[in-house]
């Protein structure tokens, strides 16, 4: 099996322009999408498309006409670099918990047939309160052939989607990530003219999908989805009470 559990913490830290940093822990799945179908059917507390304790909903990701995850992200990734991933692809995400979901981002890994090579990395991002989605797609083939795909995922774009009314949309990104194995590793970095405003990163270790440790995940975190969005606005709120300037989603300008 290729789908696991992955637990650890994410730090957030702003640096402009005043500091703020906050940490928590974390589980997320990792699921491979040839996988998914009966990937829950011996776990009675989870499922696929119904309602349960935890369960997988397909229309919150990059599902095409026909449910079919794998087959939207392949579109989705052929729509912005004109070729489709050949290999399995993994999604790394929160489910939806007690019937509550949101992911601020939720990552496709887009393998090679060697299933050993990540082509490519779908970045799904969802705002709130708008309900928005944006993908980024993230190319690591080698540009020469002659070179091997980096096992380290390095790519610097601009900002192209509004996500925090607390940072501009006038910056650039830089984000890394490492071949999911044992460990799973995500760094992203905002910053405006070369200066760093603010990063996040995410430090994984896997553990086995199991009957005992999907159950050992939700005691420990019974409210995973409802801790994100809270701690969204409870940071939210106290970077407003410290008079951090405010930027409005931009299409409430196009719309005066």
């Amino acid at each position: 099996m290729k789908s696991k559990i992955f637990t650890g913490r994410v730090r957030h830290r702003r640096f402009t322009p005043k500091k703020n940093e906050f940490q928590y822990n974390i589980f997320m799945l990792y699921l491979d999408l040839d996988e998914l179908p009966t990937l829950f059917d011996r776990f009675w507390l989870w499922s696929l498309n119904k309602a349960n304790v935890a369960s997988f909903h397909t229309k919150k990701y990059l599902a095409d006409e026909n449910s079919c995850i794998k087959t939207g992200v392949k579109n989705e990734v052929e729509s912005q670099l004109g070729v489709i991933p050949k290999g399995p692809i993994r999604l790394l995400t929160h489910l939806t918990y007690f019937g509550y979901c949101f992911n601020p981002v939720s990552f496709y890994y887009c393998f090679n047939e060697d299933d050993e090579t990540l082509d490519f990395i779908v970045a799904q991002i969802n705002n709130t309160p708008w309900n928005e989605r944006y993908c980024y797609v993230l190319d690591n083939r080698p540009s020469d052939i002659s070179n091997k795909t980096s096992k380290v995922v390095r790519s610097e774009f601009e900002k192209k989607f509004h996500v925090s009314p607390f940072l501009p949309m006038d910056m650039q990104y830089f984000w890394r990530f490492n071949t999911p194995d044992n460990k799973l590793a995500v760094y992203m970095k905002n910053t405006q003219e070369e200066v760093t405003c603010f990063d996040v990163n995410l430090s994984l270790k896997s553990k086995e999908i199991n009957a005992l440790n999907l159950c050992a995940a939700l005691v420990k975190f019974p409210l995973m989805t409802w801790q994100v969005v809270f701690g969204i606005y409870w940071q939210s709120l106290k970077l407003w009470l410290r008079k951090i300037p405010f930027y409005d989603h931009p299409d409430s300008h196009s719309a005066k």
